[in-house]
């Protein structure tokens, strides 16, 4: 596997003011394995959650589908625009408190929503939700990128995926629980608090940097983005990202209202039920980081992705358990592909790790933003089968984009002489 070479690195500030050397990076720890696990939770915990409760907000709010779908739409959206920005504001200001900040940010609009009355209001503060959201997703890679090395980086990289993983999986069905016996506005407020109780736990428990460099030029910023624009491993990774996330959001926006609807006609304790599919992901994708060194990112991905497609292509049976079977082996490949694309990007990009965190989120924000809309359509169109159809379409696309264009693990003598930043 590819590793980064420091010996030509810049002395950097480690612990208790010394410089930093090979020793200075994070070791793991159960405590710290946690910590990295309840960062993705709380940074998820809030993005999908109203995916469980969307026909009755449908019905409440007067929605069509489409509307309906972009009240998941518009954080993904937000998250997409403001991405590559917040990756040069941490490149110039730091990591940690960022991420501390935005899981704090996350609990506000999402308090808000106790007073919500129209779908404009609920866009507007579920637009408000995704601009918090890179705080966290973005930031995360490039400070694990910088303080863990090896296979613990690898590690801790899947045990953060598989917190994103929970958090989505808790989001859902904690909401969807609540609404069983209390307003939907008032459930808002109970997930509003979560997140405030989730900044405190992140502030404690996530080690300061050791080998953080600010950059506050914005001359070198925008250097560091034409570079990583015209890097080929990023350009790829974010293609990838692209149909990772149209296809998750695709899938597990509109199948709730395929399952709300004859012959079915799921609760929303029931969809959210459905939701268990992800604590699969949160299992299998810790798995990744063992895989990934045997067999490189692109055999992962390459696999992973296929997985995903048979899945898809299973929910298309009658009954219910059927379909939930597909949602699980689709589940299971996306979150495995997604571990391994972020793996890839760590270990690729050398320099300016925020920013290409920004660049690669902002176009797979992007793709989810499409997919809650192209899938709307679809829906709309063809019901559950169109939705299918536009799935597998955009999978494929990403399986060739991978097959053709994601380089494998390099060679020992390659490694040897890879120079240590770009």
């Amino acid at each position: 596997m590819f590793k980064i070479h420091l010996s030509a690195r810049p002395a950097r500030p480690g612990a208790a003011g010394r410089p930093a050397g090979p020793d200075d990076y994070h070791r793991l720890t159960p405590t710290l394995m946690l910590t990295m696990g309840l960062v993705g939770v709380f940074a998820f915990l809030q993005v999908y959650s109203v995916q469980s409760i969307l026909p009755q907000l449908q019905q409440d709010l007067g929605a069509t589908v489409v509307e309906i779908g972009n009240a998941v739409g518009m954080t993904v959206l937000a998250v997409a625009l403001i991405s590559p920005f917040i990756g040069m504001l941490s490149d110039a200001m730091g990591r940690k408190w960022l991420v501390v900040a935005s899981v704090f940010a996350l609990a506000i609009p999402t308090a808000l929503m106790t007073q919500v009355q129209t779908i404009q209001g609920l866009w507007v503060l579920r637009f408000l939700q995704g601009l918090a959201v890179p705080g966290v997703s973005v930031v995360i890679i490039a400070y694990i990128g910088e303080e863990f090395r090896g296979t613990s980086m690898v590690r801790v990289m899947t045990g953060y995926v598989a917190g994103t993983v929970l958090g989505g999986f808790m989001g859902r069905f904690l909401l969807g629980h609540l609404t069983e016996f209390m307003a939907w506005r008032t459930a808002f407020g109970v997930m509003a608090l979560l997140n405030f109780a989730g900044t405190w736990l992140v502030w404690r428990g996530l080690p300061a940097s050791r080998h953080f460099v600010a950059n506050a030029h914005f001359s070198s910023g925008m250097a560091t983005l034409g570079q990583l624009l015209r890097n080929p491993n990023l350009r790829v990774a974010c293609a990838l990202g692209f149909t990772v996330l149209f296809s998750l959001v695709g899938m597990f926006t509109y199948v709730n209202l395929h399952l709300a609807a004859a012959p079915y006609h799921f609760s929303p304790g029931g969809l959210a039920n459905i939701f268990s599919v992800y604590l699969l992901g949160a299992f299998v994708t810790p798995l990744a980081g063992r895989l990934i060194p045997r067999i490189g990112a692109r055999g992962t991905v390459l696999l992973s992705v296929a997985v995903s497609m048979v899945g898809v292509l299973g929910s298309l049976v009658q009954s219910s358990w059927g379909i939930v079977a597909g949602l699980a082996a689709a589940a299971c490949g996306i979150f495995v592909t997604q571990s391994s694309t972020m793996s890839f990007i760590a270990r690729r990009i050398t320099h300016g790790r925020s920013l290409a965190s920004g660049l690669y989120y902002a176009t797979y924000y992007c793709g989810g933003f499409v997919g809650a809309w192209g899938c709307g359509m679809a829906y709309e169109a063809g019901g559950w089968q169109g939705t299918v159809a536009t799935l597998i379409a955009v999978q494929a696309l990403g399986w060739l984009i991978v097959w053709r264009f994601m380089p494998g693990p390099m060679a020992p003598a390659d490694r040897a002489q890879a120079p240590t930043r770009r």
